[in-house]
């Protein structure tokens, strides 16, 4: 019996020593944590770029309004949109998904619009178009709900729902446009 009980201290001993496996359950431990933070990485990085793509569109847009483009050659609101989401990438339904609001103002001082957000955490869908006409302040705001992927412990999301709100917008005074009269 004393020779039995030798080879099962050897067998509890080498099983202490065993290093198989212990990389399997470290991993294990270790993957989910990993994974998410590596998603929510790339998301994070694919969500500042829809934000630097909506700022150079907002950018280009606002100036065919500043420039009187817009109310010369007559646009309508769903033309003016249909420009924006022609150069957005990464939306997929640009016609349901991203709001563009156009507001004209007296002065700069009192362009205060309102929330893209309601108290609730949704995004609000209301919409105007006001170009205004040579010399109006005019503040020039589109936006959209980004859907997120990631674990919700993450913090990307700032919207009711899950989503995160992408949003640009440019103020400016349009141009003098259509006082120059040339030169006869």
């Amino acid at each position: 019996m004393g020779e039995s009980r030798v080879r099962e201290r050897r067998t509890l001993r080498g099983f202490r020593r065993s290093q198989s496996g212990a990389t399997a359950i470290e991993f294990g431990l270790l993957a989910l944590p990993f994974f998410a933070l590596l998603f929510a990485l790339i998301e994070t990085s694919v969500i500042y770029f829809s934000n630097a793509n909506l700022d150079s569109v907002v950018a280009d847009a606002g100036r065919l309004i500043r420039t009187g483009q817009v109310q010369s050659g007559g646009m309508t609101e769903a033309q003016f949109k249909s420009y924006v989401c022609d150069r957005l990438a990464l939306v997929s339904d640009c016609s349901g998904e991203v709001y563009v609001d156009v507001r004209k103002f007296s002065s700069f001082g009192s362009a205060t619009p309102p929330p893209l957000v309601d108290g609730d955490g949704n995004v609000i869908e209301t919409t105007v178009f006001q170009p205004g006409s040579a010399g109006d302040i005019v503040l020039v705001r589109v936006y959209y709900s980004w859907g997120i992927i990631s674990p919700s412990f993450v913090g990307l999301s700032n919207l009711e729902g899950g989503g995160h709100l992408v949003a640009a917008s440019a103020a400016f005074r349009n141009e003098p446009f259509g006082s120059f009269l040339p030169a006869s």
